[in-house]
This record gives structure tokens, C-alpha cells and sequence, in this order.
């Protein structure tokens, strides 16, 4: 089982946009997934139609395997369950603070659903906190949405600056640029000097597009209902480029 996570330090990046489109594409693809939402405001859930599940508090969601797995909701699509968030999940870090190895908790919640699912997938808060280091603790890697702008780009060299603080392992982070308008000057620029700086930047850049504004319209992910537009067809091939890093076997055969 692999285990991705769609994260970033700063919002309103793309990153649910992201999550559910390819959690959608991934199953899609005949993979067995798991989308769970770790942001209490559970984006994720809404545009797949989901209700929170008011039987997973937080200290269930880290002690108790039976629970967590039982809050476990099938979508409308085979191949994809997901686990919706609720806003008990405000408190995962204080409760995390409180464990002993708060740091690997995550890791080893999911590790109970390990047969049932080819990926786990992770959309997360935007924040720096004791939740994302779990994250960034089982995460195989850790796909990261990048606006072109200098904003942006500050908070992704914290996020390694960060990675290296802590000890992690950097080429676990896939950068990948979204919400691109090139007839931006600024944007074009930032692209080619964070391309420079970052060589595991992904090949593949999101466009910004109204369509996906929309998802929050049909609730359902835009690479479902809009899949000839310009936006899905550029998730399409985000998720062939990561398949392509995460299943190198797949590949070649």
C-alpha cells in the first residue's frame, strides 16, 4: 500500500481541488483507494457527497482501529472510499501532544487498513503542526501544489527548509505548479526560477480554470463531470506523471 498525501503550507493553493481529482483518477485507474480528509472543514468530503462521521471523534481516530475503520463511507465511485473529516478534527493536535510517539500515530492507524486499499491518500490542513508531521512521518511522498507567485514560493522553501530541520527526506516532495495563468509576466518568471531550484518539481502544471470552481457546484470531482476540459485533461496527466514515480514497475512492464 502506498500512502500519498496532498499538502501544502499555505491555503488556497488547489490542494483539495487536487486531492479529489486524483483520488477520482487513481481509482479510476483500477487502483483500490483511500481518500481521507484531515482537514476539519472537510472540503473533501462535500465535493463527494459525504457527511462527517459524528462516531470518529479525534482520540477515536488515533486509538481506535475498529471505529476509524467503521467511518470508513464508500463513494458514488468504484475503487474509491473515503473517510470523511469532522470538526472534532480541530483538536488532533493537542490530543497528538498528548500521546506518547505523537509523531507516528498516523502511521500506525493506517497501517490497520494496509490489505484493503492499494493507496491511501491524505488531503490536509494548510499548516505546520504535530498532525502534518505524521504526515510527513508515513507518507511515501507528499505532493505538493505550488502558485506561482512569491507568496507561494517562500512557504515551499520553509517546507523544505523544514524537511531539513527535521531530518526528513526531501525527494519524498512532489512539487507540481497549480492555478497557472501564463499570460501572467510574474507567473512565468517564478515557474522557470522555482524550476531551477527545485529539480523533483513534477513536469505537469494545473491550470487556473473556472471549471474547477465548479466542483463545489455538481459536488463531484471536475475530471468526473468535465473531463474534455482543459483543467481535467492537465489531472489526467499530474496523475500518469505520479504513477509513473510511484509504480515504476507498472511502468516498465
Amino acid at each position: 500500500m502506498k500512502i500519498l498525501a496532498c499538502y501544502s503550507n499555505k491555503g488556497g493553493v488547489g490542494k483539495t481541488a487536487s486531492a479529489v481529482n486524483i483520488a477520482h483518477l487513481m481509482a479510476k485507474s483500477g487502483y483500490k483507494v483511500l481518500l481521507v480528509d484531515l482537514d476539519p472543514q472537510g472540503a473533501s468530503s462535500f465535493y463527494y457527497r459525504l457527511k462527517p462521521s459524528k462516531k470518529l471523534p479525534n482520540d477515536s481516530f488515533f486509538t481506535r482501529g475498529d471505529k476509524f475503520y467503521k467511518s470508513i463511507q464508500a463513494s458514488d465511485y468504484e475503487n474509491l472510499d473515503v473517510l470523511p473529516a469532522n470538526m472534532d478534527f480541530r483538536g488532533f493536535d493537542v490530543f497528538l501532544s498528548e500521546m506518547k510517539k505523537g509523531q507516528s500515530r498516523l502511521r500506525k492507524v493506517l497501517k490497520g487498513v494496509k490489505k484493503e486499499y492499494d493507496i491511501v491518500l491524505l488531503d490536509c490542513p494548510p499548516t505546520l503542526s504535530l498532525l502534518s508531521e505524521n504526515v510527513f512521518e508515513c507518507a511515501d511522498n507528499i505532493l505538493v501544489p505550488v502558485i506561482p507567485t512569491t507568496l507561494t514560493e517562500r512557504t515551499l522553501e520553509q517546507l523544505y527548509e523544514f524537511f531539513d530541520d527535521q531530518g526528513y527526506d526531501k525527494s519524498r516532495l512532489l512539487p507540481f505548479f497549480s492555478m497557472v495563468q501564463k499570460s501572467k509576466s510574474l507567473h512565468k518568471e517564478t515557474m522557470e526560477r522555482i524550476a531551477n531550484l527545485y529539480p523533483a518539481l513534477l513536469s505537469t502544471s494545473i491550470p487556473f480554470a473556472t471549471d474547477v470552481e465548479r466542483m463545489g457546484v455538481n459536488r463531484a470531482p471536475l475530471t468526473d463531470f468535465g473531463k474534455s476540459s482543459s483543467a481535467a485533461m492537465f489531472y489526467n496527466k499530474l496523475w500518469r506523471e505520479i504513477e509513473a514515480l510511484i509504480f515504476p514497475k507498472k511502468k516498465a512492464a
